[in-house]
């Protein structure tokens, strides 16, 4: 990936991914293909859900209530509940108040996002600037995402149009495709991680149980291993009748969890404080240059 340090282009290659091969998937085409993939092979998936309610999680039995696009109530019985709707559903909240402990790490400066109907070329490109941190990745064949840093206290009453265009320019060294913007928002970037991940027999999933820094890109992954932790001990109970994988499916999760958060914390770190000084200091963008260095240096041929 190319990153762009102080107007230098430079190549960004972790260690974890060297070897890998795959392709690049936008997130939401990700989603889809899951989705289409779940109702072809027989899954039952319902949209247009409100009033969402979970009953008797404490129980053997627990309920989901809700109401479906034609007003009626509808209650669906189950032996466990996986609450995979995020940071701001329900599920997290029908646990009783007390119960959960939320561990939260501010790191004092956010991101401007903004959509744009501008295709990335190369398809994702990050730049370190005295000004502040700055990527472009595409989100399918016509749109992009731009990302700018800026302080928490910003609004998009900020930021116009002329401004983002101009600003990530500055940030790349160098002129930049502009077109239509379709959305704006100012995201803080923190780590959030809620403990223990049950309760009863309600399992929460991603976001619901934790937040990372987006700059890890590491969202929708954690997601994706919750749920096949889940998913697999849920199977397990069912064929084995052994209920120890659903037991220590918090722990298990967890541990990857605060591994994760700790990378993340650190590249956030790193590509952030090394920029702009107005946030955390002089001292602190040399300790942060030194880190970046240590991920774009050229490495030593393996022997």
């Amino acid at each position: 990936m190319p990153l762009i340090i102080d107007g230098e282009k430079r190549e960004w290659k972790r260690d974890d991914h060297e070897d890998a091969a795959g392709a690049f998937v936008p997130q939401q085409v990700l989603v889809r293909n899951l989705i289409r993939i779940f109702l072809r092979d027989g899954g039952d998936l319902r949209f247009e859900a409100e009033d969402i309610s979970l009953e008797g999680l404490d129980t053997e039995h627990p309920l989901v209530c809700y109401r479906d696009a034609a007003g009626s109530a509808k209650v669906i019985g189950c032996d466990f509940v996986a609450g995979s709707d995020g940071y701001q559903g329900v599920s997290r909240t029908a646990i009783p108040d007390g119960f959960l402990t939320c561990h939260t790490h501010e790191f004092g400066y956010a991101w401007l996002t903004v959509m744009t109907d501008v295709p990335a070329d190369p398809l994702a490109v990050m730049a370190v600037h005295s000004r502040g941190f700055a990527a472009q990745i595409t989100r399918g064949p016509n749109a992009s995402r731009v990302y700018l840093q800026c302080p928490v206290t910003d609004t998009i009453d900020d930021w116009p149009d002329e401004r983002i265009w101009s600003e990530l320019g500055a940030r790349f060294c160098a002129p930049v495709p502009r077109g239509p913007i379709a959305s704006k928002q100012v995201l803080p970037l923190r780590g959030v991680v809620f403990s223990p991940m049950s309760y009863g027999r309600l399992y929460l999933l991603g976001d619901a149980a934790h937040l990372i820094s987006p700059m890890s890109a590491e969202g929708m992954s954690l997601a994706l291993h919750d749920a096949e932790v889940f998913a697999r001990a849920v199977v397990h109970q069912v064929e084995q009748d052994d209920s120890s994988p659903l037991e220590s499916y918090s722990d298990t999760c967890l541990t990857h969890i605060w591994e994760r958060q700790a990378s993340a914390a650190w590249m956030t770190d790193a590509m952030h404080d090394s920029g702009d000084t107005s946030y955390h200091g002089e001292f602190l963008k040399q300790v942060a240059r030194a880190n970046l260095e240590n991920l774009v240096q050229p490495r030593t041929p393996k022997s």
